[in-house]
């Protein structure tokens, strides 16, 4: 008889938290080989676990058949018949609350994320702010299935593989002799974005140079039409949306040299192959959690407290204090190109 255990993880969004369970998933199959992963996730996000051994992706279908109270009785019906030994909730919302009651009923073991929004609150306060570090998402993570009595040593976690560049990879890039500098300038909230006319500045100042191809990622109509716009403005610039696949983007990213990001989803997706990502702070600051895995902390650029004391406003970036969009223009184009180059240089 086997001994494999088997576990349902459950992370349905966003890009970066589930991007960020990716480390802490490899380090619990690496280090706990006799454990199966069925991972419950959005279709679009399968490609973030194609090299993880003992790892399954089944497909929530949360706008369609499972949807609301009926369509997750209908889910959970799926889901036990996968004969999972116990239930890891990474989440932690209404949608997974629901689910953990069916589980419960069925006699399943359910572990939940704790998401620290005491302390959260306490961090992104305008008066009696506690401004200290918080324990990180990977961690919290990590602590669920240790819940579970599966321990996980982030420390060991191993980063995904760089696989070979697909053809349409390939006649993207223009450029052999040149190092990979990837740019995401986009982010969910205005609060988490570094000003486009600065990232304008930069990006010329990049292109100007003849050491540097400049891919631009992003998702979108409109992010879509800003990137050809700077496509088409500046040389050595390739936007990258709508030409490749989820995967063929992933594979991309892991041969780049230098990932420059918001707080938001490609800082993860690049810190998966240990790519160094250098990321900018506006209103939002690494202390609530959200640092990508591995990169050093030399790496962030944060807008200045001084001038913007109430930072951060919030943990997500969906709240800017009157006058706090501004803060991000405290960090310099120079500054980053500077950082840029000596991080490129070491590496």
């Amino acid at each position: 008889m086997s001994s494999q255990k088997h576990l349902l993880v459950i992370r349905l969004s966003a890009m970066g938290d589930v991007a960020m369970t990716v480390h802490v998933i490899s380090a619990l199959v690496h280090q706990h080989p006799d454990v199966q992963v069925t991972m419950l996730t959005r279709q679009f996000f399968k490609p973030l676990f194609s090299q993880l051994p003992n790892v399954k992706v089944y497909v929530a279908d949360v706008k369609g058949k499972h949807s609301g109270v009926f369509g997750l009785w209908k889910l959970y019906n799926e889901l036990k018949n996968l004969q999972v030994d116990a239930v890891a909730d990474l989440h932690q919302v209404l949608r997974t609350a629901i689910l953990k009651q069916f589980f419960k009923l069925g006699g399943f073991r359910f572990a939940q994320i704790d998401k620290g929004r005491k302390e959260k609150k306490a961090l992104t306060a305008s008066m009696n702010k506690v401004f200290k570090p918080l324990k990180s998402t990977h961690r919290r993570y990590a602590d669920v299935f240790a819940l579970l009595g599966y321990p996980v040593n982030l420390e060991k976690a191993p980063l995904l593989s760089r696989q070979p560049l697909s053809e349409k990879s390939k006649q993207l890039l223009t450029a052999t002799d040149k190092k990979r500098i990837g740019i995401a300038p986009f982010a969910a909230f205005e609060g988490k974005m570094y000003p486009l006319d600065l990232m304008e500045q930069l990006i010329a100042q990049l292109s100007n140079s003849a050491t540097y191809e400049i891919l631009l990622f992003g998702g979108g109509e409109k992010e879509q039409k800003q990137l050809e716009i700077w496509e088409k403005q500046f040389p050595n610039t390739v936007q990258t949306i709508g030409k490749l696949t989820f995967s063929e983007e992933l594979n991309l990213i892991s041969h780049i040299d230098l990932m420059l990001a918001m707080d938001s989803g490609n800082a993860h997706l690049a810190a998966l192959f240990g790519v160094p990502t250098l990321t900018l702070w506006g209103n939002t600051h690494p202390y609530a959690g959200f640092y990508p895995f591995g990169q050093d902390m030399e790496n962030a650029l944060l807008a200045d407290r001084e001038k913007f004391p109430f930072i951060p406003t919030s943990v997500y970036g969906n709240k800017m204090p009157a006058g706090y969009s501004e803060a991000m223009r405290t960090i310099r184009p120079q500054v980053i190109l500077d950082k840029i180059q000596e991080i490129v240089e070491k590496k």
